[in-house]
Order: C-alpha cells, then structure tokens, then sequence
C-alpha cells in the first residue's frame, strides 16, 4: 500500500512541476514530451487532486483557467493512453450521451452552416453576406443551452463528491466563449470592425472545439463513474427545463431497469400533502401554498442564513430557468465566478444590516426583467436569508388609463 501512495505522490508532484513549468513560460512541446514520458497511467482523479491542492495553496481560480487551454494542449496527444478512463454509461439518452449528440450537433452546424457563411462573407461583403453570418453566429449562441445545463445540472453534483475546482474554471471557459459569441454578433449587427469579423469567428469555433474535447475527454470521463443513477436520472429528468440545441426532438429517453422513482416521489408527495401550516394570520394546506407561489407572475427564490437555496418557485414563464439541483447548494456556487462577488456582497450588506433590498433591472429579448433582492428577518431583526422575487414588468410599464370593469 505504501508503495502505491509514494508512486502516486511522485506522480501528483511531477504533474504539478510541469505545469508550473508551462506556467513559467516553457514551450508546450517540451512539457508534452516529459508529461508523456513520466506521467504514462495517471488518472483524472489525479489530475482532479492536483487543481484542488493548487488552489488550497493560493493558486487564484483565474490563473487555473489561463492554464486551461495549454493544459488541453498537453492531455491532447495522450489522453486516450495515458488516462484509464473508465466509459461513462453510453446507452442511448442517457444525459452524457445527449452531451455528446449535441456535440455533433455543434460540428455539424458550423461545418455546414457557419463556415459556408464565413466563405460567402469573405468572398463579399455587403448586406446579404453579413446578414447570412449573422444569422449563423446568433443560432450557435444556442450553445448556451449546452453550457447551462452542463453548469447547473452536473457542476452541483461535482461539488458534492468534492470536485470543486474543474467546474469553477469550465464554467469561467464558458462564459467566455459566451462573450466572445456575443461580441461577433454585436459587431455584426452594428457593423463594428468588420475586418477582424472572420477572425474572431474563427477564434469563436476554435474556443468551441476545444471545449467539446475538454467535455469528451476529461469531463465526462471524470463524472462518469462517480455519480448515482439517480443522480443522473434527476439530471435528465430537470434538463427539459432548461432546454436542448442542435439536436433532434425525437431523442430516445433512458430509461434503465429500476424501482419506478416517479412512483415513490408521488407516494411521498401524497404524504406531505397530508399536512398544513400554520399561520400567524391564517392556516393552508401544503399544497394550497405551493400552488399559491407558483400561480404568483414571478419568479421567486429563498435563500437562508447560511446562504444555502432553500427554496424556489415553479411558475409556469419562468425568467430564469431553476433545476431542483440547486436546492440545498452555497448560493456562491449557483453562479459564475465573474458575478460571485456580486452576490456575496448583497448576502453580506443584508447580513450586517446594511442594507434591506437591493435591486437591477435588465433587458432580455423582448422583456425587461426587474430583479429584487430583499433581506427576511424575524421580529427582532435577526438575518433568516434572502428572498429574490424576479417579474417582467414590460406589460405594466405599458399599462395606461384605467380599468374598472371586469371583461
């Protein structure tokens, strides 16, 4: 056993000595050559291991996620050999493999979509080529579903079995691939620097393929035999909400041999809603309550004093999509590494008693969403948690006049 420790340790630290010599500014191919060389079986938990002990030593998440693409770079020539990658679950619907369909989707779309776009738009400009572009780039925005997903459904259950660093950096990867999506769109839209359109479209597809590569060949195998199949059920079953891109609608559904869960749920549902609670100012039905906040036109979302997601509201428009994942998750890591600060700054105002609400108001599409955030306390004003309460107020901005009748 002592034996297999010390060969491990030897390996964690000479991962961690190459990637400080990339760090350092030595070339990639001289760090691929001794990574192969010394490091042949060393696992994705390994890898894991290192990026966390790398950020408990003070690493910033941030310079991680720099490294992250030169990391790919160097896994790149060996990762099939040098990683005993054990096959996530590859039936057909199972949500790795639904990942992984999309991921054609997304080659396929800019092999035959987007690149025919780019030729044309190369070939001239004028309002009919960069308008086709445009077209291009904004439907591979919906590759946001695709990160979303992956963010709010399976990043909550790495954190859970102590994977906590991979997907703060993925998620950062992401939202910049988000915006760099973005900025070809805006500049497109408001023929903004034109010249270096192509180029940061193909900068768009490289960042793209890269991160389908990192899902494929270190993510999913990291995750693959490290979750339940209940765990991966309830990811599948919470995915519809947030939603699907470039894939087909007639998606075969997992369904593995097992005790019937949606059964047991509704039993335990029936259960619960057996109960009431009391009031000061009056008595409900458990049932009766929830119905009551999900018939409310907003989105609402409590988070208690110890900054756990405690509950939310199903609505049916939601804003913002909420898997059930999040219940019982730090509400620093239900959001991205670029707006935590944010966050932990309205939680520590209402804490301290700075301050009682916050709010901002944003323009998505078509609706202009107001979102408050409102500290909760007791009688005595003692901190309980966070409510946030999210509507679109477009219609009631456009309201006007009176009404005094019913129609």
């Amino acid at each position: 056993m002592s034996e297999v420790i010390n060969n491990r340790e030897y390996r964690r630290e000479t991962l961690k000595k190459l990637i400080m010599r990339l760090h350092d500014g030595e070339p990639v191919e001289a760090v691929q050559k001794d990574f192969q060389r010394l490091l042949k079986g060393i696992t994705t938990e390994e890898i894991v291991e290192l990026e966390n002990s790398l950020v408990a030593e003070g690493m910033p998440v941030e310079e991680i996620q720099r490294l992250c693409d030169v990391h790919a770079a160097v896994f790149g020539g060996s990762v099939e050999e040098i990683h005993d990658f054990k096959k996530p679950t590859e039936e057909e619907g199972h949500p790795v493999d639904v990942f992984k369909q999309e991921n054609r989707g997304i080659e396929a779309f800019i092999e035959d979509r987007l690149r025919p776009a780019m030729e044309e738009f190369r070939k001239s400009v004028n309002d009919e080529s960069t308008e086709k572009l445009l077209k291009a780039v904004t439907n591979l925005y919906e590759i946001d579903k695709h990160y979303s997903r992956k963010e709010n459904l399976l990043f909550p259950y790495m954190e859970k079995y102590g994977i906590t660093t991979p997907p703060k950096v993925m998620w950062g990867v992401d939202d910049e691939i988000r915006d760099a999506i973005k900025e070809v769109i805006d500049n497109l839209k408001n023929k903004k620097d034109m010249v270096n359109i192509l180029s940061k479209t193909e900068n768009v597809i490289n960042r793209v393929k890269d991160m389908i590569f990192k899902e494929e060949n270190i993510l999913f195998p990291m995750v693959s035999d490290v979750l339940t199949e209940d765990e991966w059920l309830t990811i599948q079953k919470e995915s519809g909400e947030i939603g699907f891109c470039f894939i087909g609608d007639d998606m075969e559904e997992w369904k593995p041999e097992r005790v019937d869960l949606e059964k047991e749920e509704k039993k335990k549902g029936e259960k619960e809603a057996d109960g009431f609670i009391r009031f000061e100012t009056g008595l409900l039905e458990i049932e009766e309550l929830e119905q009551m906040l999900n018939t409310l036109p907003v989105d609402i979302t409590f988070v208690d004093r110890n900054d756990t997601v405690k509950y939310f509201s199903q609505a049916k428009d939601r804003i913002f999509a909420r898997p059930k994942t999040v219940i019982g998750r730090n509400v620093q890591n239900c959001h991205p590494p670029a707006s935590v600060h944010v966050v932990e700054g309205i939680v520590n105002d209402f804490k301290s008693g700075k301050k009682d609400k916050e709010e901002f108001w944003i323009k998505m599409g078509e609706k202009y969403v107001y979102i408050r955030y409102f500290a909760v306390r007791d009688k005595e004003g003692k901190y309980l948690g966070t409510v946030e309460v999210t509507q679109d107020i477009k219609p009631i901005q456009e309201i006007t006049g009176e009404k005094r009748l019913v129609e």
